[in-house]
């Protein structure tokens, strides 16, 4: 039997708006995947608390919503992948297939812990001459978002993931990242520490359009398929 993929959206972003709207959705059906849609807290349809401590099991929310009888493959997008590789590297055994997109090696050993605080202070309405922090400031605010819950979850106590928590994913994990995303840093860095990391470097490709480029979408099903 197939193995169902689950879907992690990036911050800021939902499940329909990074995954369905894109054509995700549709050509994972039409290879005959079925898909598992997440929001995560304070994001799309699910609730949104503005109190940072509410999101501190953001990673056993997404646990919850995984099938018992066996692996899934997963994508997910910079929060999403980041919820993810924490995931597979607790219980490495319900990951069959993992692809992860807008993140590289800046996540190893919290180096992106200031660039996180200015996109936290963007989407507080803070000014910032951080363009980064400015365009998520502005997708904070696009309608169906709530910029009091967003800011909030990214001021939640963060899992801190290392070289040796990666190094216990057992799943083959193919790294994705465009080559003008600073927030991710450089995909094989990432893929270096994990035992079966594949990675995939995006030309002329940015943190935010990262989710729908075609260069992103067909490595992802070439990978799961």
């Amino acid at each position: 039997m197939t193995a169902a993929v689950v879907l992690v959206h990036g911050f800021a972003s939902s499940f329909d708006r990074e995954w369905v709207q894109p054509g995700w959705v549709a050509l994972l059906e039409d290879m005959g995947r079925s898909v598992i849609g997440i929001d995560l807290l304070g994001h799309g349809q699910a609730a949104k608390p503005h109190d940072p401590s509410a999101y501190d099991a953001v990673e056993d929310d997404v646990v919850a919503t995984l099938p018992a009888d066996g692996p899934v493959d997963a994508i997910g997008f910079s929060m999403g992948a980041r919820v993810l590789l924490t995931l597979a590297s607790r219980t490495p055994e319900r990951f069959g297939r993992i692809v992860v997109g807008g993140v590289g090696g800046r996540l190893l050993d919290g180096q992106d812990d200031g660039q996180g605080q200015a996109i936290a202070d963007g989407v507080d309405g803070k000014e910032s001459d951080d363009p980064l922090a400015q365009a998520f400031g502005r997708f904070a605010r696009t309608p169906g978002n709530d910029p009091e819950a967003l800011a909030a979850f990214i001021r939640r106590r963060h899992v801190q993931l290392t070289a040796d928590d990666l190094g216990r994913i057992t799943a083959p994990v193919l790294v994705v990242a465009g080559d003008r995303d600073p927030l991710a840093g450089d995909p094989a860095a990432l893929a270096a520490v994990l035992p079966k990391g594949e990675a995939k470097l995006l030309r002329k490709v940015d943190h935010l359009a990262t989710a729908s480029d075609f260069g992103f979408i067909d490595a992802a099903l070439s990978f799961l398929g």
